[in-house]
């Protein structure tokens, strides 16, 4: 089976808590990273930091989330490892190619996500439709852009 696209590597981790500060502590503070900006998104019910290791098509990203409402879905911080992103040489193909095989994505379809990239969330769980799914972990497909495909690719 010839897929139109191809997965490029591990894009971003993104982890959840209640408190964002505890999170910074850890990851910024004990364990180097280095933070590059900060995204917040009522509609996406999420204040994240997003931190990263590496350089170039070698850099991943840890995004580390708190609820921008506690109270409201989705509830970033239940899920400590919340998702994990992957690069994809080119998303509506494969967002295209895996729905005709049954995975289900999750509401939303394909938009712009916190780090400036093209992205689109493969449900944890399958349905009726769709019985195809994360299996439990949320994912994350992301546009690579050119440079990251140039140097993956190989």
């Amino acid at each position: 089976m010839t897929k139109p696209f191809k997965i490029l590597g591990i894009q971003q981790i993104a982890i959840g808590g209640e408190d964002k500060d505890r999170l910074r502590k850890l990851w910024i503070d004990l364990l180097g990273f280095e933070y590059k900006s900060t995204f917040v998104s009522e509609r996406e019910n999420v204040d994240e930091d997003i931190c990263a290791i590496g350089k170039g098509p070698h850099e991943i990203e840890v995004d580390l989330m708190q609820p921008f409402d506690i109270e409201k879905k989705p509830a970033v911080h239940q899920t400590p490892l919340n998702h994990v992103g992957l690069w994809v040489d080119d998303l509506p193909k494969a967002v295209e190619w895996l729905s005709a095989q049954g995975l289900r994505f999750a509401p939303g379809g394909i938009r712009m996500g916190a780090a400036g990239y093209d992205i689109t969330f493969v449900h944890p769980k399958g349905n009726e439709e769709f019985p195809l799914c994360g299996e439990g972990v949320l994912i994350e497909l992301v546009q690579a852009p050119l440079d990251i495909i140039a140097s993956l690719s190989s």
